[in-house]
């Protein structure tokens, strides 16, 4: 039994929010007919026109990338540019195009987490917090022999952390009510006041997911009229955000640990800025192009920033800031979500009782040539 694109959609979004997503990116479904059924998926990190001749030739229905084909709004699609021609050919071979961007970058679990621990960082947290989600109180009164039913239905909308989820408080009271004229009440008869022992339900829950939330549970509800109140809290669940800083279990010699990271990380070369003889332990990283949370990580207390992209007048402001800079090149900081994905998108397919064969594109290489002068 075969997935359809939509299946996929909402298992990616369930781990890694598309809400997440910058305002400037275009993560999500690119191209493609939700019903459409999901019998082979590709996984890479550029949308390269040999990667998409890849996933036709292994007949894909699905390539998954992190780099979005479409950034910004078109106008024409035609075969006279790169974009169209890949666009074209990707809908007349039914293959669907789903980008997995700075939502990545930015969840937990994500990119920015998985190269934290592909270097050996412990006690990470986000570099540059830009997202705190708000959570509301749903508060809901239920008769006391419907509590597990409307309790359990509720849970999936509940807020959950690494170590608890299903959480919930229930309190014993007392509801009254009296049914008028074309009333269908669950509980009494028109005309009677009614007393019932109900029970007071509170979850906590994302304000994006309240919608659905009350639509289940007017749905699991036994009354025709459930009571029901949803408060805005103050208080805020954990914040996301770009990149990540933390510790190395034992501090390093720059140069020593750059090398490890090279390693690691399958570079055939490095870029850094700084006296390759300082001790480092506080690392900041952010994949791809992270040059913009310099300031951050100075702020942070960073001895080292590793990023890719780094460009000249950067490193001038950190050789002036006192912090070291590693550039491991975006490819490299970045193409091991590949993998990642692959297992993820195995084992949370797998999960709904579905199948689904993956594959990770093998015609991808940095763009960058390293060319030694003698």
């Amino acid at each position: 039994m075969y997935p359809k694109l939509s299946d996929i959609i909402g298992i990616i979004n369930k781990k890694f929010p598309f809400r997440l997503s910058e305002e400037w990116d275009n993560s999500g479904l690119q191209l493609g007919e939700p019903a459409a059924e999901i019998r082979k998926i590709m996984v890479a990190l550029d949308p390269l026109p040999s990667v998409i001749d890849e996933a036709i030739s292994l007949d894909c229905q699905l390539l998954v990338t992190h780099h979005p084909l479409i950034f910004k709004p078109l106008y024409k699609i035609t075969g006279l540019n790169t974009t169209g021609m890949i666009i074209i050919k990707a809908v007349r071979n039914g293959l669907a195009l789903l980008a997995m961007h700075t939502n990545y970058d930015i969840a937990d679990d994500g990119l920015n987490d998985l190269l934290a621990n592909r270097i050996g960082l412990t006690r990470t947290s986000p570099l540059k917090v830009n997202k705190q989600a708000d959570l509301a109180k749903l508060v809901v009164y239920v008769p006391a022999d419907h509590l597990d039913d409307v309790r359990t239905a509720m849970f999936p909308f509940a807020q959950s952390s690494d170590n608890y989820q299903n959480c919930s408080f229930a309190s014993p009271g007392e509801g009254t009510f009296l049914p008028l004229a074309g009333a269908i009440p669950a509980i009494g008869t028109v005309g009677r006041l009614e007393t019932v022992a109900e029970q007071r339900l509170e979850l906590l829950i994302h304000r994006d997911k309240l919608p659905n939330a009350i639509k289940r549970l007017l749905k699991v509800h036994p009354y025709q009229e459930p009571a029901f109140d949803c408060y805005p809290l103050l208080q805020e669940s954990n914040s996301t955000g770009l990149g990540r800083i933390g510790n190395l279990e034992v501090p390093a010699v720059l140069k020593d640990i750059a090398l490890t990271i090279g390693r690691k990380l399958g570079v055939p070369s490095l870029r850094l800025t700084g006296d390759p003889s300082r001790i480092v332990q506080k690392i900041a990283l952010c994949s791809g192009s992270g040059a913009s949370l310099l300031h951050e990580a100075v702020h942070a207390g960073a001895d080292m920033l590793l990023t890719g992209d780094i460009k000249y007048h950067e490193a001038r402001e950190a050789e002036a800031m006192n912090i070291a800079l590693l550039d491991a090149g975006h490819f490299y900081t970045e193409r091991l979500m590949v993998d990642a994905v692959m297992l993820f998108l195995h084992d949370a397919i797998k999960a709904t009782g579905h199948n689904t064969e993956l594959f990770g594109a093998t015609t991808e290489h940095d763009p960058f040539l390293n060319v030694a002068v003698t």
